[in-house]
Order: C-alpha cells, then structure tokens, then sequence
C-alpha cells in the first residue's frame, strides 16, 4: 500500500510539472485529462501527508514518554499517543478505501427504468412516487433529470417509464438503487382498510457512450408516432415520437420527451445502447463472481432490496438489514441515510476480499 501511496505522491508532482509547461495550455484536451486526474489524485496525497504526520507524533510520544518522569507531563503524553494512534487506525482505513479499484462507471450519468410490477394500478401509482422520491434526490444533488418516456395507467401511475440522470458522480450513488422496491400500504381504493402488498422494479444503467458499445443500428428497425401527454403544441399533431426496436434481443425503446424527431432518435438510440452495455456488463459480472456474491448483491432487478411499510412509517433495506423509520422523508428524495451505509457496507465486502488476496 505504502509503495502505492508514494507513487501516487510522485505522480502528483509530475502532473504539476506537466501543467506548467506553456506546451500543456495549447493542448485543451490533455490540459483537462491533467486536472481531473490531479483533482482525483489531492485527496489521496493530503491524507497520506495527515498519516505520516499521525506516525511522527506516535514516535515523539514514544521517546518523551522513555525519558520523561514527571507523572503530569507523561499524562499529557499519553493522551496525546492516543489520540494520534486512533487517528493513525482512521487513516489507515481511509487510505485502503481510497485504493481500491474504482469502478469505471462511476462518473457517468445515468439511464433509469421503473417497471410497475405486481399489484396492478397499486404498483403503478408506487412507480410513479419512486420515480419522484429520485427526481427529488437528483435536484438535492443537483442533477439534471430528463424524462424520456412514460407509459400512464390514467389515475397518476406510471406502468413504466424511463429517465436520465445526468451530473457529477449519479452513477457512483444510484448504482444502489437496481432491484425491486416492494410497498406495504392500504391503498386509497380500498374500502376495508387492509394493507397491500405491491412492488415495481427499478434498474440503474451507466450510460454508454460510443466507445463502449458498438451498436450496429442495421439491427434496429425504427417506427414514429404521434406523442401523448404533456408536450406543447406538436403533441398528437406530428409523428415526432420514436420507437426503436433492437431486432437480436427483442428490446423496445420509446422516446416522446422533445419536439424533434430526430432528437428522440438520438435519445432512444443512447438508451438502447446503455441498456445493451449493462447486458454485457453484467453477463460478465456473473461469469467473474458465480461463486462470490457481494454483500449489497448483483443488482439483479429479480432480487427484492427494500420495503417501505407505510403504516408503520419504515423503510428497511434488506441488502444490509437496515431499517429507518423516515419514510415521509425518504419519499420526498432524503435517500442518503440509506445510500452510504450501502457504500460503506460495499467499501467493507472490497476491503475484507483485498484483505484475502494480499494473504
């Protein structure tokens, strides 16, 4: 680790080398490449530097604490190495969760699905909320979400409906979120007052560029038709909506959401080609881990991750054995008590595997 550390320190020198150099700011692309990786790099140089200062108060403490007698100064001392070797077992920690792989993905916005699933009009109506609880989410962080297309029930659920996300690190937080959300609640139709159970199911895809996956568009067979909804003036009087086919794998895409044809087109043809991407990812996933399953799980949408019990005001993530009794927050997008214990939980599951490999 500490080789590693070093070398990262080095790196970090080079790059400030680099960016002073008058040939660095007439190449726009590298200039950028430079920063990112420099801004990723500080935060792993500045707490190695914060580690080796906690190692230099641990070995001053020890050499005063050898020679000093008074009981008052050594008190002090002792206080004193205590709180540099907690300090030193925090960064150490720090540092190893720093090192791990990154995923790749991480920094790339993001393809949403939502699928009402068992329950009838129930579970669309609890799509339509979980779509907003992430709308809600995504402004908090400051997001931009777009909404692509929407398949309505009548009554102000969602049977299906398919979004981005785009901004800064969505993919790294929502990746989480892939499964089935199920809902206890008495729904407003029910005369009886007995609860009911229903589920949607949501899947979160890292959106592919180009460079990813190839899509071969002689493999798609495109269709147009008039939007519905919400959507100014050329709904219902243009053909600007699109239907994409993807004729090997049988998936559809729709896209209504702009005005222009050939911008949904556009949009529709990113969408397949993330969902085509995450197909391939995880096929590859499985192929690598059939023995090895990661404490949060695949991110199968087969696999139930949550419940949120509305008379009881709970909502328990079944991946980590968390429950939280804020469902009106957690509703309303507050999804960050439940996210980072995911995260820690997943940085703990990499670090313990780190830990087996090393031995």
């Amino acid at each position: 680790m500490f080789e590693q550390l070093k070398e990262i320190k080095g790196r970090l020198e080079e790059i400030v080398s680099l960016l002073s150099e008058p040939e660095c700011a007439k190449d726009p692309s590298r200039l950028q490449a430079l920063m990112k990786e420099q801004a990723g790099l500080i935060p792993v140089a500045q707490a190695y530097d914060s580690w080796e200062k906690a190692g230099e108060t641990i070995r001053d403490c020890e050499e005063m604490l050898s020679a000093e007698h008074d009981e008052e100064m050594r008190s002090m001392l002792k206080e004193e190495l205590s709180s540099a070797k907690e300090e030193l077992d925090a960064l150490t920690k720090k540092l190893k969760i720093m090192l791990l792989p990154k995923d790749p993905n991480d920094d790339r916005n993001v393809v949403v699905e939502i699928r009402a699933g068992v329950g009838g009009d129930e579970a669309a109506l609890f799509a339509a909320q979980v779509y907003r609880m992430y709308l809600r989410y995504a402004e908090a962080h400051g997001w931009k979400v777009e909404l692509t297309s929407v398949n309505e029930n009548g009554i102000g659920g969602f049977k299906e409906c398919v979004f981005l996300v785009n901004g800064q690190g969505a993919y790294s937080r929502l990746k989480y979120e892939s499964g089935v959300h199920r809902v206890q609640r008495v729904p407003e139709t029910e005369s009886g007052g007995r609860i009911h159970t229903s589920a949607c199911t949501v899947a979160i895809m890292p959106q592919a560029e180009e460079i990813d996956f190839e899509l071969d568009l002689s493999e798609c067979h495109f269709d147009v038709f008039r939007a519905s909804g919400n959507g100014g003036q050329c709904v219902n009087t243009t053909d600007s909506a699109v239907r994409l086919v993807h004729e090997p794998t049988g998936i559809v895409v729709s896209c209504q959401d702009e005005k222009s044809q050939l911008k949904n087109k556009d949009k529709a043809i990113k969408i397949l080609r993330s969902i085509l991407y995450q197909k391939e990812l995880m096929e590859r996933h499985d192929a690598e881990a059939q023995e090895r399953r990661s404490q949060i799980g695949s991110g199968d949408r087969s696999e139930k991750i949550r419940t949120y019990n509305f008379p009881q005001g709970r909502v328990t993530d079944h991946r980590i054995k968390l429950t939280l009794y804020r469902i009106d927050q957690i509703m309303n997008g507050d999804l960050d008590e439940l996210i980072d214990p995911l995260i820690a939980a997943d940085q703990a599951q990499k670090l313990a595997g780190s830990g087996e490999n090393d031995s």
